[in-house]
């Protein structure tokens, strides 16, 4: 059985009825619910192809074992705010409901699990959002002796929790952030966000794959923030074509591209990677690159995170026929994906959030690992996954822990944007 409460929340715009739920779960006991409907593909068993994850019979497993799997959640919450005569700033309010949503597709799908004969209990841990209380947790037995740390949710959260002398032994979730494992340097980390460097290294790798191009253009906005794209996608086109691809890169200013022409081709795709983030400067850049296309054939690479951006339309993205990469791509249409939503509907009286489904996903992935031995848990990348919201691909990394790989190419289409690889 899952060891937490299944409450049953009021369809509301405002989630700070929510806190009944997080003040309650922490050792409460609750009869099992009927399982939902899992995806279609499920971690794979080692013996399966690794790009080909198999589906457990249905019902309840065979040689299921008796055993509880302990899982701590540490989330933001901020219950204080509740007695607080300022309550909860917008900042916070926002945090929380991150929380709450994430907690309830995890608990959603543990619920799934437990009804197949898995038995968890999950204790929740309130981080407050403060780095000195979050590294107050990581010498708190329950939350050491559990066999899977989910959280903190914020790299400053995970810093101070992974900080020693309070070091942990046990595997530890990094459940949303894509920062580097880099600024945490911890080998029992899990970091499923994929990392920057590894939408500048899939851009690369399908740049080189499947548009052979002899050069790439990078165009840079002049901020130093653009490197953190720039370095690790010249590395990977490098190694990838050994180095038979020439990287040209150009600072733009003002949207000029002049110095480029006398190296642009009128009869093969000019492919150019704009990493920056900058409105101005996209604004003015890919105006410019807008213009070249009339003459040169324009194929553009963008940041991961120009899909959130409205300033940029869709219209112009089409017609430079953009590419950009990302880590969290739900298909609304797909059987699993619509299956969730009632469920989640008939539980919790709300729809889901994208930290819902990362949470459903997260759920159903170590749970059964888990469920079928916490070993598992070391043995990462023999269990590839395709959830609702990516696919889970890991790779361990020598002091840095697992992290996910796994990130789609997208390219605008009909004036969406569509998955190409």
């Amino acid at each position: 059985m899952t060891l937490v409460q299944n409450h049953r929340l009021p369809l509301s715009g405002n989630k700070r009825l929510l806190w009944v739920l997080a003040l309650s779960i922490i050792s409460a006991c609750s009869p099992k619910v009927q399982p939902v409907s899992k995806p279609k593909t499920q971690p794979a068993n080692p013996a399966t192809s690794a790009n080909k994850p198999v589906t457990p019979p249905a019902g309840k497993p065979a040689g299921v074992s008796a055993k509880t799997s302990s899982i701590a959640l540490l989330l933001p919450l901020n219950l204080d705010a509740l007695n607080s005569v300022k309550g909860y700033s917008k900042a916070n309010l926002k945090k929380a409901n991150i929380a709450v949503d994430y907690y309830q597709g995890f608990k959603l799908a543990l619920d799934s699990l437990t009804g197949m004969g898995y038995n968890y209990r999950i204790q929740v841990f309130d981080t407050k959002d403060e780095p000195g209380y979050t590294h107050s947790l990581a010498n708190n037995p329950t939350v050491r002796n559990s066999n899977l740390i989910v959280g903190p949710v914020f790299p400053e959260g995970i810093k101070s929790f992974l900080a020693r002398p309070s070091a942990i032994n046990k595997p530890v979730l990094s459940p949303l952030s894509p920062a580097s494992p880099t600024e945490f340097a911890n080998p029992n980390l899990i970091t499923i966000n994929p990392p920057l460097d590894y939408h500048a290294g899939n851009a690369a790798r399908y740049i080189n794959k499947q548009l052979r191009p002899k050069k790439v253009f990078v165009l840079k906005s002049g901020f130093s923030e653009d490197n953190k794209y720039t370095v690790p996608f010249q590395k990977a086109i490098d190694s990838l074509s050994r180095k038979k691809v020439k990287v040209v890169t150009l600072t733009v200013v003002r949207g000029k591209l002049t110095p480029l022409l006398s190296q642009l081709s009128k009869t093969e795709e000019n492919i150019f990677v704009v990493p920056s983030v900058n409105q101005s400067f996209l604004m003015v850049t890919l105006r410019s690159l807008d213009t070249l296309r009339k003459n040169y054939p324009v194929t553009v690479f963008g940041h991961p995170t120009w899909e959130r951006f409205s300033f940029l339309k869709a219209d112009l993205l089409q017609r430079l026929k953009t590419h950009i990469t990302a880590a969290d791509r739900v298909n609304y249409r797909s059987p699993a994906t619509v299956t969730f939503i009632r469920s989640y509907r008939k539980h919790f009286n709300s729809e889901p959030s994208t930290y819902s489904y990362k949470g459903f996903d997260d759920g159903l992935y170590f749970g059964e690992l888990l469920a079928q031995d916490a070993l598992e848990l070391n043995r990462l990348d023999k269990h590839n996954f395709q959830a609702l919201h990516n696919d889970f691909v890991f790779e361990k990394k020598p002091g840095l822990g697992w992290i996910n790989t796994h990130v789609n190419i997208l390219k605008y289409v009909n004036f969406e944007l569509k998955k190409v690889e």
